[in-house]
């Protein structure tokens, strides 16, 4: 019944948008495609990242339903989704101790590792330095197979305020000799970068966060976040979201791009400039007239699938179902330069 409501409701919403519209005389009716659509439980879908695993994709994304830490969903088809239980029913002691008044945990990043998936995920209040990032474990991601369960891993890393970077949106990634990095942050510092013990899966003793990536505007806003490296074609590429999310379809966010020979950087951007100097090449961003429907698309993620197809994941804001905070992804393919560019959602 729940589910029939909300498709009730998102109808009724889309209706609306396109009533007004034309009662307006407004050119701005948002008629996407209908092979642009994800179907099934796509709302709400923030800060989501994507994997597979057997003939199944599954998709994890901040806690913004019911309260719950944190939203899974499973596809076949990479269009039509499903949800899950959420892998972690509720905060680990240590995270309600290490960042008070904390109710959700958001960005998550999952990967693979040996034997087991790593689930890094974020606990913060918004707004605040103050943060930590967590770990938990699972030999399996179905729910319905033999030894499904999440072991919580603990604290990997925090921040307080006066800290030079802020403690949230970690992704992992892995160098082509082998050694595995965390890279994390949001506003405070920028970017960060940070080297790993592939036992624990925390920071390798003695390793500190290093800059990758950073805004100045001017003020104490520089809005730059949620990164995610890739390895292709010789290069690392970061990908970070610049500007504002969480205001519906007036949110500013969007994707940029940089690449690097080395994992640490320098990492460039199309026209050379340095992202620890505030450079970024735009990889998607929503038209600035307002003619999309999906407004404000940011905090990406990238899996490479078993045909060597690269599917970028991330959220926008569904200016025709009141700006919710939807689950979209889309291919990428690669120019004749070697940069990324967005071809289209998947079908």
């Amino acid at each position: 019944m729940r589910k029939l409501g909300r498709s009730r409701h998102l109808y009724l919403l889309r209706a609306m948008v396109l009533v007004s519209a034309v009662a307006l005389g407004s050119k701005a009716v948002f008629p996407a495609p209908r092979e642009e659509v994800l179907l099934g439980d796509v709302v709400p879908a923030h800060d989501p990242v994507l994997i597979r695993e057997g003939d199944r994709y599954y998709v994890y994304s901040t806690g913004q339903r019911e309260r719950r830490p944190l939203v899974a969903r499973t596809s076949r088809d990479l269009r039509h989704w499903a949800a899950l239980p959420s892998p972690l029913p509720d905060l680990p002691d240590w995270a309600r101790a290490a960042v008070p008044g904390a109710r959700e945990m958001w960005a998550p990043d999952i990967t693979r590792v040996g034997n087991r998936y790593r689930l890094y995920y974020s606990v913060s209040r918004f707004g605040t330095q103050h943060s930590a990032i967590g770990l938990a474990t699972a030999t399996t991601l179905d729910p319905a197979a033999p030894g499904y369960g999440w072991r919580d891993e603990g604290l990997v890393i925090a921040s307080r305020e006066g800290d030079p970077y802020n403690a949230i949106d970690p992704a992992f990634v892995r160098d082509r000799g082998g050694g595995e990095w965390l890279s994390f942050g949001s506003f405070w510092g920028g970017i960060q970068l940070v080297r790993l013990d592939p036992q624990s899966g925390k920071p390798a003793a003695g390793a500190t966060p290093q800059m990758i990536a950073r805004r100045d505007m001017g003020d104490k806003t520089n809005a730059i976040e949620a990164p995610f490296i890739i390895d292709h074609g010789g290069w690392y590429w970061l990908i970070v979201s610049f500007d504002f999310c969480c205001r519906g379809t007036s949110s500013s966010y969007h994707l940029r791009i940089g690449r690097a020979r080395s994992i640490e950087g320098p990492y460039l951007d199309r026209s050379g400039r340095a992202m620890r100097e505030g450079g970024g090449t735009v990889l998607l961003r929503a038209d600035a007239a307002g003619r999309d429907r999906f407004r404000g698309p940011g905090h990406a993620g990238v899996m490479r699938d078993r045909d060597g197809h690269h599917y970028l994941v991330h959220h926008a804001y569904d200016a025709a179902a009141g700006g919710v905070a939807t689950l979209r992804i889309a291919r990428l393919q690669w120019d004749r330069a070697g940069w990324p560019v967005v071809e289209k959602t998947a079908s």
